[in-house]
């Protein structure tokens, strides 16, 4: 891997074979025709990856800043993935939740060790589920069962997204989302984003959980106010409720610690009733985990009351275990911390940039017009995969095995970008 190019095309790359050699447009066509409309049309057809890096159906090379929505935390086809999933899938690729795998049980025992400085209270308890709104579902139904009829009610923030599922889009904000499947599960309040006197004022012994994201990607990243978190805690405590904390995009070394909620300017001490994972968890592999934090909250659910087919499956335990192994081995947190840093900085003196969010390698670049959607094209041309989060801001959750080198490919084309979409010339 190098970090040396800008251009979508690299010299001496091999074009990527496609089934029957057909073209991007021949595949977009397919794809129209044979996937419901839930994403619109494909920007590009993508055949390989290697690294931080992706390949198309042509053979032109793109530096995935995205890394599938915070998900490829070491990139494509990374050796430890692969030789991981491949010798698990050789061994034994899935069996039922009648019977146990040591892939299950050491990932859940991983999990408990890194959900929280020290490792997590006696009593500590492991959902494994396949993505992250399958664990904020989970996360939903132990709040029902914890807050019963005398807790009908629970709180959210505005601009939150846990998911699309019910459960899960019960407590996400956007009513774009949300309104075409009303009724959805009832009892869920929004509060201000960051008001610590709405959430005083809001919170009493009838309310069953908070939901939170100690950095809201979706909302254009934006992590919660320093003193929130605390103050969030000491209100749940105090009212008997849950504080459950969505780590979905934000955790498994995200933004330089183990969980957001790990920072001390976002949550220190910290330690919640539930945390939910998925994304990085699995380097691609579908994967995601409710990790409930001591005895109680590790209790709600008894045989029966909560399952999957797929969750905890050995193959996916295998693939999270060699990126909580990675991680560690090649020291990552420390160079995620250091690299994003570095990258936020460099990017905050960009012209047509007013703002740079975000915590390690979750960012949000906003912008001085509402262009982003014509800026991450222009970045795409030039051989850059982003994502127009907002109107008027660019999120980049790259793979954490990213560069400097390669980092500053980005913040070398940005300006031409920004110029191509009127902003920043």
């Amino acid at each position: 891997m190098t970090g040396t190019t800008s251009s979508p095309a690299a010299a001496g790359t091999p074009a990527a074979v496609t089934a029957a050699g057909e073209t991007g447009g021949a595949w977009a066509g397919r794809y129209g025709a044979a996937l419901m409309n839930t994403f619109g049309p494909p920007q590009r057809v993508l055949v390989r990856g290697e690294g931080p890096y992706v390949w198309d159906d042509a053979g032109r090379r793109y530096l995935d800043l995205l890394g599938g929505i915070a998900v490829n935390a070491l990139g494509h086809a990374h050796p430890a993935l692969v030789a991981a999933v491949t010798e698990q899938l050789s061994t034994l690729g899935h069996v039922s939740n009648f019977f146990a795998t040591p892939a299950q049980v050491t990932l859940a025992e991983e999990l408990l060790r890194v959900v929280t400085p020290g490792g997590a209270p006696a009593g500590s308890r492991v959902f494994l589920a396949n993505s992250g709104a399958e664990a904020n579902e989970a996360a939903f139904k132990m709040a029902r069962r914890h807050g019963g009829a005398a807790r009908p009610r629970i709180l959210a923030l505005e601009g939150a997204f846990h998911g699309r599922t019910m459960g899960a889009l019960a407590i996400t904000y956007k009513a774009a989302y949300r309104e075409p499947f009303e009724p959805l599960p009832g009892g869920v309040e929004f509060l201000p984003f960051g008001d610590v006197a709405a959430l005083e004022a809001a919170m009493g012994p009838d309310v069953a959980a908070l939901f939170l994201e100690p950095v809201q990607g979706e909302a254009g990243v934006r992590p919660l106010p320093a003193g929130y978190l605390t103050r969030a805690r000491e209100l749940t405590a105090h009212a008997g409720a849950l504080l459950v904390l969505d780590e979905v995009q934000s955790g498994m070394g995200r933004t330089g610690t183990w969980m957001a909620h790990h920072l001390p300017h976002v949550g220190g001490g910290v330690v919640p009733d539930v945390v939910t994972l998925a994304k990085g968890l699995g380097s691609g592999i579908p994967v995601g985990a409710a990790v409930a934090l001591g005895e109680h909250a590790a209790g709600l659910f008894s045989p029966g009351q909560h399952g999957t087919t797929f969750g905890g499956n050995p193959v996916a335990a295998a693939a999270a275990l060699a990126t909580i192994r990675t991680i560690e081995s090649d020291e990552l947190l420390g160079h995620v911390a250091e690299l994003g840093a570095w990258l936020r900085e460099r990017l905050a003196a960009v012209p047509g940039v007013t703002e740079v969010r975000g915590e390690g390698l979750l960012i949000a670049v906003a912008l001085t017009a509402p262009v982003a959607k014509d800026a991450a094209a222009a970045l795409l041309d030039a051989g850059f995969v982003v994502n127009p989060v907002r109107e008027d801001a660019l999120r980049l959750a790259p793979p954490l095995i990213l560069t400097r080198a390669q980092a500053a490919t980005f913040v070398a084309a940005l300006p031409a970008a920004l110029a191509a979409a009127g902003v920043g010339a």
